[in-house]
């Protein structure tokens, strides 16, 4: 894993100083997990030559699990035999050992480790200061600990300078080069939804796609949305029962290698920005997304996403939506909706309302009135009385809002929908 690095009078005095042998010996090993041991079970049936002979050295083997003997994977721990993976958002940590291999005190001993990325350096010691002598055949020990945060190649590199008994300073470098890869791949979707009945905010509904694109299965132990300062989030992965609260995913939340799993959650904007429709309308930041998992013997990762972003909904400069409309409705029975107009624009509007007829929807009261001026962010309720002469679920349309200023008209169609019921049919029939 020892790279060579390039050419500069730091490299040039290590390359003079090769000739004389140092003092000191630098070893560098990363810590990770061991790993479960793994057997290649033989068999074969009784009548063979060797009959139970394999069954019973199977059993006798203390690596192999116990009623389980068959089975690849032992109940024993094997510590790792190479540097392994290293995946984006894992903790990286290093031992770092320099031995006085010589029959000599050495003295002034500063030891530094540096992680070199594409795009920074950074110092990973735990202390800058030099230790004042090593005697012989002893040695200094550190450990030390990074969250990754970069993909890429990384080089670890570590210096030792130290002072000999004759006064001599002298100093080697090695390096050390690993690559970092990319556990997961998250995909986004955003769905912009117009106000419920009952609230006049904007929701949104964000599909997060977490695919685990690693070779060993992740346990899942938090993935959250983080929303930005204007929405409220309700996730929405869990289904309610009486006694307690069940992860759609169930229990054991174990994501395979290149499988993928899809949260949803819902934003919802904050009372204090809902009825800003401008404000809505231009915020595009809707958070990040906090991941946490587990691999293998409990290596824990972590990743957040940067700040996610969707395409602001248009409403263009008059927006009609609905405050209050009954679910179900009598045939050829006249019922009530209450509309509110909201000036989304950033100048004074004068409107006149317009109710056409359609196939099946009929309007009831006067078309063409005046609703009079409408200034920049203002809303307006309006009260209307409609009738279906058409049973089945029906769609409200027919809304037409003219600005006399500019003499331009906004069309509003498939507003709603409505089930229209005939009172006079039994359910029987």
């Amino acid at each position: 894993m020892q790279v060579k690095g390039q050419s500069s009078a730091a490299d040039k005095m290590e390359v003079n100083q090769a000739k004389q042998e140092h003092l000191l010996a630098l070893k560098v090993m990363r810590l990770t997990k061991p790993t479960l041991f793994t057997n290649m079970p033989v068999t074969c049936e009784d009548r063979d030559l060797p009959g139970d002979l394999f069954v019973r050295l199977m059993k006798d083997d203390p690596s192999t699990v116990k009623g389980a003997e068959t089975l690849i994977l032992g109940e024993m721990l094997t510590l790792p035999q190479n540097f392994g993976n290293i995946f984006l958002g894992e903790t990286f940590s290093s031992y770092i050992s320099v031995h006085n291999d010589s029959n000599q005190v050495v003295k002034d001993i500063l030891v530094k480790a540096d992680l070199q990325t594409s795009s920074q350096r950074l110092n990973l010691s735990a202390s800058n200061s030099a230790v004042s002598e090593l005697k012989p055949e002893c040695c200094i020990d550190d450990v030390i600990h990074h969250e990754v945060k970069e993909i890429g190649t990384h080089i670890l590199v570590c210096a030792v300078s130290y002072t000999t008994q004759t006064g001599e300073k002298l100093y080697f470098r090695k390096f050390f080069k690993f690559q970092v890869l990319k556990p997961l791949d998250v995909k986004t979707k955003f769905y912009n939804a117009e106000s419920d009945l009952s609230s006049v905010t904007d929701e949104v509904f964000l599909e997060a796609q977490i695919q685990n694109i690693t070779t060993s299965p992740m346990f899942m132990e938090k993935v959250s949305l983080e929303p930005s300062m204007m929405y409220n989030v309700t996730e929405l992965n869990s289904v309610s029962s009486s006694s307690e609260s069940e992860s759609t995913f169930g229990r054991m939340s174990y994501l395979q290698p290149l499988d993928t799993r899809q949260y949803l959650y819902c934003l919802k904007p904050k009372p204090e920005f809902a009825e800003k429709a401008v404000v809505i309308k231009g915020v595009t930041v809707i958070g990040k997304l906090d991941i946490v998992w587990k691999t293998n013997l409990g290596e824990r990762g972590r990743l957040q996403t940067s700040q996610l972003q969707r395409m602001a909904p248009g409403y263009g400069d008059v927006r009609l939506s609905l405050e209050l409309i009954p679910d179900t409705v009598s045939l050829e029975e006249p019922f009530d909706i209450t509309c509110k107009i909201t000036n989304c624009s950033e100048r004074t509007m004068d409107l006149v309302l317009e109710m056409c007829n359609t196939r099946s929807v009929h309007w009831c009261g006067v078309s063409g009135r005046q609703l009079g001026k409408l200034t920049p962010n203002a809303s307006l309720s309006i009260p209307l009385k409609l009738l279906s002469s058409v049973q089945g679920l029906q769609s409200i349309s027919g809304l037409r809002l003219t600005d006399t200023f500019l003499k331009r008209t906004y069309e509003y169609d498939d507003i709603a929908q409505v089930c229209v019921v005939c009172p006079y049919t039994s359910p029987e029939s």
